[in-house]
């Protein structure tokens, strides 16, 4: 059954991309053959980039009509790039994933059909990597900076390096917004008060381009942003429930 496409969609998918000429056209007709029969919509977000990237979106854009282009006139980061697509957004629910092609578009639909089943208060759904497809040194790397962040913010997370997550774009636009927020996505959200969930996915080897991050350059930005986190986790203050107190009935109260 053909997806009605005069409706809002359900789902928007975003990817943050920079310089990911050799990977966009593929990861969106992935995405679009993921979700076909659906309400959704794609947004990539170029980041500028120097090549040809956002003239291949452009191009696809008329085969794709689901597809939806926006561009940073500088680059600003992942972080911003993804913000900047879920201000975009028009359904509920946001699927994001890396621009690189290594996120398995094919997992995508079931964490967002995890994250519609639960319950309001569950915000985010996270991809774990259960067989990472990266060089021996990024997954030691990354196992030792998720155990350190997990130990020290309690965000239940064994892989928050993922980049395929669903969540509610409500959920998303109340967290405190800092440069390389999306690496801390658990941990905030269970800050406002929202369940986190895990799900299993594939990942796949970089077929294209290459790595913007390095070990060491992550390590210091990694260092100084926990600590920022520990100090948001250790500020706040949540009021539970919110209800709207009802009027009493005209004659009652008098």
């Amino acid at each position: 059954m053909l997806a009605d496409s005069t409706a809002p969609p359900e789902i928007s998918v975003v990817a943050p991309v920079f310089n990911e000429a050799g990977a966009v056209e593929s990861l969106a007709r992935e995405i679009a053959a993921a979700f076909t029969g659906r309400r959704f919509e794609m947004l990539f977000v170029d980041d500028a980039s120097s090549d040809d990237t956002v003239a291949l979106l452009t191009t696809l854009s008329r085969e794709l009509p689901e597809l939806r282009v926006l561009r940073h006139a500088r680059n600003a980061g992942q972080s911003r790039a993804i913000r900047t697509a879920v201000l975009a957004a028009r359904a509920p629910i946001v699927v994001m994933l890396d621009g690189d092609g290594q996120n398995d578009p094919a997992d995508a639909p079931r964490l967002a059909d995890t994250l519609r089943a639960g319950s309001p208060r569950l915000g985010l759904v996270g991809g774990e990597r259960r067989v990472r497809r990266d060089s021996a040194g990024k997954r030691l790397a990354s196992r030792l900076a998720n155990g350190i962040r997990r130990r020290l913010l309690n965000d239940k997370a064994i892989d928050t390096g993922c980049g395929l997550k669903a969540f509610r774009r409500d959920a998303f636009l109340a967290l405190p917004y800092f440069d390389h927020l999306h690496r801390y996505l658990p941990a905030l959200m269970i800050r406002e008060g929202y369940e986190v969930a895990f799900e299993p996915v594939n990942h796949r080897p970089r077929q294209t381009g290459r790595s913007k991050y390095t070990n060491l350059g992550r390590l210091g930005v990694a260092l100084f942003d926990l600590a920022g986190v520990m100090w948001l986790n250790a500020r706040a203050r949540t009021p539970g429930e919110v209800r709207e107190a009802a009027l009493p009935p005209p004659g009652e109260g008098a």
